[in-house]
């Protein structure tokens, strides 16, 4: 199916995709099982990108043209008291996300206001660049964890979140730093992304002083919870579907956990995985494992959630 190129309307640009990735909620979108607010049918996935400016709207600097960029998809209002105190993924005002209630990057080109892009070096590899929407996400579980050095760290889930995560609280020096998947070959990855050792859930000892959850599945939350120290902090990233085991609220107070959720990631968040990108500390390229042109996504949406421990990020290209 084809449609008439967008042109840009005041403050926004018209991007040239190069690649985008997929992800859990796209296989959502796909399938129809995203939650009714999260979504707008009909809809252009795509939320994991990186392309070229190939237009500018009004108000927009013509310098912008031709440069290689990444975008947050939030659209956030930057009004209410949440986007002022630069928490935007909290934004009040209505949900409003690229590729799921706007066009997406699953096309040859898309929209977006220009004040959302991240410009990014000339030399980029726009394939890698196009995982940095879920790199800003494992910055922004990264930096609520307020890793110290020489603390113990637990990571719960090996898949691309999960070894974002890990590479984000390498950097930190922690005493240990410890990934937690049953996929043996997914979990020794960690190590090249900086981990300190793997293990299997349920397997070896809890007491860390910090515990990132990436996988949501139904029972990782409550690992999470049972794998931190007294006073410990715990991060929830991953999104279970319905029946997932809670935290048990008498832990909870009794040996004075600190949960935090993350969902999306702030604009701080990306301006911390993309100078991460572009200064050489973060390269997500080893993640990624297949590539499709934009024409077979049927293929490439299919091979998400497969199970299948050898899939990795897979891309999308539309001049592939």
């Amino acid at each position: 199916m084809s449609a008439p190129t967008p042109s840009p309307g005041p403050g926004e640009a018209l991007v040239r995709v190069a690649a985008a990735g997929l992800c859990g909620s796209d296989r959502e979108v796909y399938d129809g099982g995203r939650p009714a607010p999260y979504v707008r049918y009909p809809i252009v996935p795509g939320h994991e990108w990186a392309g070229t400016v190939a237009a500018v709207g009004d108000g927009v600097p013509d310098a912008l043209t031709g440069r290689k960029v990444v975008g947050e998809n939030f659209r956030t209002c930057l009004a209410c008291d949440r986007c002022r105190a630069g928490e935007t993924s909290l934004c009040a005002a209505a949900y409003d996300e690229t590729g799921f209630t706007r066009p997406g990057a699953f096309a040859d080109t898309l929209v977006v206001p220009a004040r959302l892009l991240h410009p990014l070096p000339d030399d980029a590899d726009l394939d890698a660049a196009a995982l940095l929407e879920p790199a800003a996400v494992a910055a922004a579980a990264a930096l609520a964890a307020r890793a110290v050095p020489g603390e113990r760290i637990a990571v719960l889930g090996a898949g691309t979140l999960g070894l974002l995560v890990v590479r984000f609280l390498a950097a930190v020096s922690p005493a240990e730093l410890i990934a937690v998947d049953p996929r043996r070959a997914r979990a020794e990855q960690a190590l090249a992304m900086g981990a300190t050792g793997t293990r299997s859930p349920g397997t070896g000892p809890g007491g860390f002083d910090v515990v990132v959850e990436t996988a949501g599945a139904p029972d990782t939350a409550a690992t999470a919870a049972e794998l931190a120290r007294r006073g410990g902090r715990v991060v929830l990233t991953g999104l279970p579907g319905s029946g997932a085991r809670g935290l048990d609220p008498v832990r909870l107070v009794t040996d004075h956990l600190t949960v935090r959720g993350v969902f999306g990631a702030p604009s701080a968040a990306w301006t911390h995985a993309v100078r991460a990108f572009t200064t050489g500390l973060l390269d997500p390229a080893p993640l990624i494992t297949h590539t499709f042109p934009l024409e077979r996504w049927g293929e490439a949406v299919a091979l998400v959630g497969s199970g299948d421990p050898g899939v990795g990020k897979v891309l999308v290209r539309p001049e592939a």
